[in-house]
């Protein structure tokens, strides 16, 4: 889809469908044509939040998209009403569609609308024979969206487009299938994204690799695979730009490509959904990929854990004992709970490569979702200011967080008898909040702060993200990013 703001009125664009909004006691805008003040007259066309009504007039169609009271529109509502347009426009035939933005629009509502069409034009279809087309048929997805817009609402439009692109990207990889997309198929993937971006580096280690750093927790969940693992290291330095000094922000992402819970295996319902499991690493690579084109001025270090964890004879077993890359020595209980595994190694490596604040992405438990269902992921953290600035660019983003609470009651829970942690009590206490328990012992004295997605990285079910990959994460990160820049 190619998207652009442009300064002139919608209803002289090349566009063959205008969304007109409407809020509540508001009535047509004054230069839309007087079919519109009729279908509102006659109560066809209405005001009400998600409400379309059409009218054809002037050569063009007009989808009247009712917005609500306009001090209750938000830029969520605002995604939510663009991708409620969005998709009547589709069963239109609409080739572009155009935007008619009110005077006095926002840059947020305006990355709002951008978001929600984009996110909602989204399709999976990398595996599905390509049927025959003919002229006939409509089109599958919107070929173009133009924001007709006040000046100054360009940059807004333009980087929400990026930002809303990275998040379909990121969808791609979840939706793939684990024998497509393998861990060694991400890393080439990364490698890829570096190729085209000379500010972007990226580094691939493999299990020698592996084993040669120490991480000894991350190696004993890819040793039950023949595929190889991959340690994913990217790095990007934008201090140069425009902006005051600020952190290098860690990002780290679990990729687990698929998870079957390895000798401790999962039931065979929905095993299916657990390619998945490599959500968070997604996240974080199609974040740092729009964080780059955005040329945001952070430092980032991004480490992305990638592996499968199947059952063998080599896998490792319950009862198994394994160090990881800070020494810190594991009692494996359940090899069900092989993230935060992956996730000790990775930490501990985004910490010796010195991230000054770092945040972890992952599909790590299915208690969160029992907590929070899938409105709020849950968060963890040692330091209260970073979680205000995660909570901040979660709004902003429509990604919102929750925070549960860290305690050291929590920390006895994931003592070990034989070693220095347990990776699964078996009391089922508090689930969530052990796994950052766990994981707090490899970042050190490092403002930290943890993300259970495991609620929101498929079937999120909103009206522009519905079932399937969300892509959730990508857009937050990216608002936390630029939070250190504002």
């Amino acid at each position: 889809m190619h998207i652009s703001a442009i300064s002139q009125a919608a209803k002289h664009s090349d566009a063959d469908t205008i969304a007109l909004p409407i809020f509540d006691g508001e009535g047509a805008p004054p230069e839309s044509p007087a079919e519109v003040s009729e279908l509102l007259a006659s109560g066809e066309a209405r005001s009400s939040f998600k409400s379309l009504a059409l009218a054809h007039a002037e050569g063009k169609r007009w989808l009247i998209v009712g917005l609500g009271a306009r001090e209750e529109f938000t830029p969520e509502r605002a995604r939510v009403a663009a991708s409620t347009a969005g998709a009547r426009a589709r069963e239109l035939a609409t080739r572009a569609l155009c935007w008619d933005l009110p005077t006095g629009t926002s840059p947020a509502i305006a990355a709002g609308v951008v978001e929600g069409t984009v996110l909602g034009d989204y399709r999976f279809e990398l595996h599905k024979s390509a049927p025959a087309k003919s002229d006939e048929q409509p089109p599958e997805h919107l070929q173009r969206l133009l924001i007709a817009c006040e000046d100054g609402l360009e940059q807004s439009v333009n980087e929400a487009a990026i930002v809303a692109e990275a998040a379909n990207r990121a969808r791609d990889l979840q939706n793939r299938p684990g024998n497509d997309l393998t861990p060694t198929a991400l890393g080439e993937y990364a490698l890829a994204l570096a190729a085209a971006e000379p500010a972007l580096t990226v580094e691939v280690e493999d299990r020698a690799g592996l084993q040669q750093r120490g991480m000894g927790a991350f190696a004993a969940v890819a040793q039950g695979s023949e595929q190889e693992p991959a340690l994913i290291t990217m790095r990007y330095d934008g201090s140069g730009n425009d902006g005051p000094p600020t952190p290098t922000l860690g990002l780290v992402g679990k990729a687990v490509t698929f998870d079957s819970g390895g000798i401790s295996l999962k039931p065979g319902a929905k095993m299916s959904e657990m390619k998945f499991d490599m959500s968070g690493g997604a996240a974080v690579i199609e974040a740092v990929a729009a964080i780059v084109k955005l040329r945001l001025p952070v430092r980032l270090i991004a480490v992305i854990g990638a592996t499968e964890n199947l059952p063998s004879g080599r896998s490792i077993k319950p009862g198994d004992i394994v160090t990881a890359a800070n020494g810190k020595t594991i009692e494996i209980n359940n090899t069900d709970a092989e993230g935060r595994l992956v996730l000790a190694d990775c930490l501990a490596h985004a910490v010796a490569e010195g991230a000054e604040q770092i945040v972890d992405l992952a599909t790590l438990t299915g208690a969160v979702i029992i907590a929070l269902g899938s409105t709020y992921a849950g968060l963890m953290s040692n330091d209260d200011a970073l979680c205000e600035r995660l909570c901040a660019a979660g709004e902003r983003s429509g990604e919102i967080l929750w925070r549960l609470p860290l305690h050291e009651e929590y920390d006895k829970l994931i003592k070990g008898t034989y070693a220095d942690l347990d990776n699964a009590p078996e009391g089922r206490k508090a689930g969530t909040i052990v796994g950052a328990s766990f994981l707090s012992n490899f970042v050190g004295e490092v403002p930290w702060a943890h993300l259970d997605i495991a609620g929101s990285a498929w079937d999120l079910g909103r009206d522009y993200v519905g079932k399937g990959a969300s892509g959730y994460g990508v857009r937050l990160l990216v608002e936390l990013a630029r939070s250190y820049s504002s």
